[in-house]
C-alpha cells in the first residue's frame, strides 16, 4: 500500500515552470495524505502562478493514480506561501534568487523615475529610436502596467499584438514600430481601462512579457518601468541580469529626492547605475531657438550625479516638438532629427553603450 512519503516522493516531479524548481520546494504542494484508496494534498498557489494551477493539478493526479491502491485524489485549496525572509536581493513570492536571462536577448537596460511627470516615458522611447537608428536591434518593454504611455508615444495605440496559446505556452508577437519591437499594457486592454492589480498579478504579466514575446534576436531591450520604488522594479531586478539602469529626474528638488530613492533602491539590489539624465533642464521657445529658460531650476541632474559618483549622460530641453512627437506618435529623434533634443537623445544612445561597455 501506497504511504505518504512514497506519495509526496512522486509529487517531487512536478516543477514550476518559471524558475525549475519543484513545486514541493516552493511550498505550493504540502500536507500529503493517504487514505485508501484517496490520495490528499494542499494546493497554495500564490497569485502570479495560478496560470500554472490546471498543469500542476493534472500532473499531480496522474502521478498520485499511478501508485499503488490509489483511484481517487482529492486537492485541497490553500493560501499562497509566504514570502521567505532575508535580505531585499530575495525573490519573493516564491521565486529564486537567480535571474533568468532572456533567449535572443543580449542586455537589458531599465529606464527608472522616483516620481511621475519627469518624462521617463519620453527618454525610454527616444532612447530606444535613437539606439536603433545606430544599427542596433532594439526592443521595448512597457513594464509601466498602470500607466502605459509607449503605444501613444510610438503610434500603435490602435493595433492589438498577436497572443496564441495559453497559460504557460502563450506567446505574444510584438508590435513593430519606429524600428523597434515593443509589448504594453496598453496594447493589451481599452483605453479607458483601469488596471487594478496587486503586486503578485503585476509580478505575473512582466514576466510574461519579458520570457513569453518572441523578441527574436534583440541587442538590446529597453524597459520603461513605471515611477517608484515598488513592484514592478523589484520584479525586474530579481527576474532577469541587466546591464543597468538609467535614472530620469528633473532638476527640481523634489524630484531629486524620489530619484535619490530609486538610485539607492537599485543600488541595494546589485544593479548597476549607468547614469543620471536631467529631463527638461531648460525650456526653448520655438521662436527663440538661442534662448534657454530654466523653469525647474538648474543642476539637479548633476547634482544627484555627483552625489552617487554616476555619470550625468544627457541634459536634454524641453522642446514643443518632444510633446508633439509623442502625442502623435513619431518620436523627437525620427521627426525632428535636427532638433536640440534629438541630438541629445542620440548623444545619450552613444553613452549608453559606452557604459553598458564599461560595466559589463
Amino acid at each position: 500500500m501506497t504511504s505518504a512519503e512514497q506519495a509526496t516522493k512522486a509529487l517531487e516531479q512536478i516543477k514550476d515552470s518559471g524558475s525549475g524548481r519543484t513545486t514541493l520546494e516552493l511550498g505550493w504542494i504540502d500536507q500529503v495524505r493517504i487514505s485508501p484508496p484517496r490520495a490528499v494534498f494542499r494546493l497554495n498557489l500564490p497569485g502570479f502562478a495560478q496560470s500554472q494551477r490546471e498543469r500542476i493539478a493534472s500532473e499531480a493526479r496522474a502521478l498520485l493514480m499511478g501508485l499503488d491502491g490509489i483511484n481517487d485524489v482529492q486537492i485541497e485549496v490553500g493560501q499562497a506561501p509566504a514570502p521567505s525572509q532575508g535580505s531585499i536581493g530575495q525573490a519573493g513570492h516564491g521565486q529564486p534568487a537567480e535571474r533568468q536571462s532572456i533567449p535572443g536577448v543580449r542586455q537589458v537596460i531599465a529606464v527608472s523615475s522616483g516620481k511621475g511627470g519627469v518624462g521617463k516615458s519620453t527618454v525610454a522611447v527616444n532612447l530606444a529610436c535613437a539606439l536603433s537608428q545606430q544599427g542596433l536591434k532594439v526592443g521595448l518593454l512597457d513594464a509601466d502596467i498602470y500607466g502605459p504611455n509607449a503605444p501613444t508615444m510610438l503610434g500603435v495605440a490602435n493595433q492589438t499584438p498577436e497572443v496564441t496559446g495559453s497559460g504557460d505556452t502563450q506567446r505574444i508577437k510584438p508590435i513593430e514600430s519606429c524600428g523597434i519591437a515593443m509589448v504594453s499594457m496598453g496594447l493589451l486592454i481599452d483605453e479607458h481601462q483601469p488596471v487594478i492589480w496587486r503586486g503578485p498579478m503585476l509580478n505575473g504579466i512582466i514576466r510574461q512579457f519579458l520570457y513569453q514575446t518572441e523578441w527574436g534576436e534583440r541587442d538590446v531591450l529597453v524597459v520603461d518601468l513605471p515611477p517608484g520604488t515598488g513592484d514592478a522594479q523589484l520584479s525586474l531586478a530579481q527576474a532577469v541580469p541587466m546591464a543597468g539602469v538609467i535614472i530620469v529626474t528633473t532638476p527640481q528638488l523634489v524630484s531629486l529626492q524620489d530619484a535619490r530613492r530609486g538610485l539607492a533602491m537599485f543600488r541595494q539590489l546589485g544593479i548597476p547605475i549607468l547614469g543620471v539624465v536631467e529631463n527638461m533642464s531648460a525650456f526653448i521657445p520655438p521662436d527663440m531657438p538661442d534662448r534657454r529658460y530654466a523653469l525647474f531650476g538648474s543642476g539637479g541632474g548633476r547634482r544627484l550625479a555627483d552625489d552617487y559618483d554616476v555619470p550625468l549622460l544627457a541634459q536634454v530641453p524641453m522642446e514643443m516638438p518632444v510633446q508633439e512627437g509623442g502625442d502623435s506618435g513619431s518620436p523627437i529623434v525620427i521627426s525632428r532629427n535636427s532638433s536640440v533634443s534629438a541630438k541629445e537623445f542620440s548623444a545619450l544612445a552613444e553613452r549608453v553603450q559606452q557604459q553598458v561597455a564599461t560595466t559589463a
